[in-house]
């Protein structure tokens, strides 16, 4: 069964439904996401952008 705060907050978003922009927002933050996820595990990525570079590079750390 769903909880009820799920359906208070689908009745909300009926009535109410976001804007456009707030809806081209949140797409994009999850396409930034995903785009960053994809680059990261194709190994694609600059050790600056790693948190831990050696790890992630198969290298031993000093």
């Amino acid at each position: 069964m769903m909880p009820t705060r799920w359906l208070l907050l689908m009745s909300r978003w009926a009535k109410r439904p976001p804007s456009t922009q707030r809806v081209i927002l949140v797409f994009s933050i999850i396409a930034i996401c995903l785009a960053l996820y994809g680059l990261e595990r194709a190994g694609a990525l600059p050790d600056w952008m790693l948190m831990d570079p050696a790890k992630h590079r198969g290298l031993r750390a000093n």
